[in-house]
């Protein structure tokens, strides 16, 4: 008989900060933990991160390693970077960029035993906030997931950045941030586990981590297009603030603290069929949410509202728009490599055939519902 779990468990980063130009007090965030410091840096953002970290520290005492990354998050680069780096006797980690750039930095960070400070570039994901690192395998396709004992300790948003990004990342974030709430209230009815102490077996839900998954969804319906236009134009405004905070910091305090479910299990049964890297992993996870409300026969007022949020800010509604053809042999692939993940953590039984009757239909109405949408300027019935 499987054991029940009665405990409830919370995480979350010891300390988050979130504001124009934070990125500047960088110093006064890491000197606590140390001189040494190792500084991961997206490839793209190497030149122009690792000198504005040369000026931060130019007239201090600290020294600074600074390593450019662009690959795949992958069991042997991990490894790679621990061997080179275990002699240099580093104080800390950071971690700047991107989701794959963040999770490289926290994997090396728990493995050397070392403290972790993550600065996003983007608000494409909620993985600044976690603690886990999700592995892929050299192809690109998903393998799983590193999780730790402990979560990051400083998170350091510069909204300042986050709007000069491309706006694509931030509507990404979006798709990511969607799926909280629909997978929370599932893993709430079928009492899954959520991710904290996951190698142990996890904990119960608080109220606490319910509630931030609430407030996840009302703010993407309340700020998500006014936040868009926002970042259009590269300026920070209270909506842009609410988003930042909604994609980074609500998004990943309510998956971590409720677990995941269908929409995330879309997405990685996403990974493996043709073209899935022309799409970031939001884009790909907001498909998932209305395969996920489809599969669970969610009412059409829920189902409508979710598409007519994902047509207004720019997400996938159906395959096409993650520039997947929709055959019986793409959806079958989907299906089958989804069950891998964790369609386990939904309330009913969940197989192969019935993911592929649900992601067949959720593309169909996502199509119909995108035809509508457009022909009448913005309606959400079909």
């Amino acid at each position: 008989m499987e054991k029940k779990i009665f405990t409830r468990g919370w995480c979350s980063p010891e300390r988050y900060v979130q504001g124009p130009g934070e990125f500047d007090n960088l110093k006064f965030y890491t000197d606590k933990f140390g001189k040494r410091i190792v500084a991961f840096i997206d490839e793209f953002l190497y030149e122009e991160f690792s000198e504005r970290l040369r000026l931060i520290y130019a007239n201090s005492d600290c020294k600074l390693r600074a390593v450019a990354f662009c690959s795949e998050v992958t069991r042997d680069l991990i490894n790679k970077h621990c061997n080179e780096l275990c002699e240099w006797n580093s104080d800390l980690v950071i971690g700047i960029g991107g989701g794959k750039t963040i999770d490289v930095a926290k994997a090396v960070g728990t493995k050397l035993n070392l403290p972790f400070l993550v600065v996003p570039t983007i608000a494409a994901t909620d993985a600044p906030t976690s603690s886990l690192s999700v592995i892929y395998r050299e192809d690109g396709s998903h393998e799983g997931e590193f999780f730790y004992d402990h979560s990051p300790s400083v998170l350091i948003v510069d909204s300042k950045i986050i709007a000069s990004a491309p706006v694509r990342f931030l509507v990404s974030g979006m798709g990511d941030a969607l799926a909280t709430l629909i997978e929370a209230e599932s893993t709430a009815q079928s009492d899954t586990p959520n991710l904290v102490y996951h190698r142990n077996g996890g904990t119960r839900q608080t109220l606490a981590g319910k509630a931030i998954a609430r407030e996840c969804y009302e703010s993407l319906m309340k700020y998500g297009v006014l936040a868009k236009i926002a970042c259009e134009n590269h300026v920070v405004t209270d909506a842009l603030e609410n988003i930042i905070e909604t994609n980074i910091l609500l998004s990943g305090l309510g998956f971590e603290n409720n677990a995941t479910s269908g929409a995330h299990s879309v997405n990685d049964g996403l990974t493996v069929v043709e073209n899935s890297e022309k799409t970031m992993h939001g884009e790909k996870v907001a498909f998932g949410c209305i395969v996920q409300l489809i599969a669970q026969c969610t009412e059409k007022t829920r189902l409508n509202q979710v598409l007519d949020f994902c047509m207004s800010v720019g997400l996938p509604v159906c395959l096409e728009d993650l520039y997947v053809s929709n055959t019986d042999e793409n959806i079958r692939k989907i299906a089958e490599a989804s069950m891998h993940s964790n369609w386990s953590n939904m309330p009913f039984p969940v197989n192969e055939e019935s993911v592929f009757a649900a992601v067949k239909t959720a593309d169909a109405y996502g199509r119909s519902f995108r035809a509508v949408w457009k022909k009448e300027g913005g309606v959400n019935e079909i």
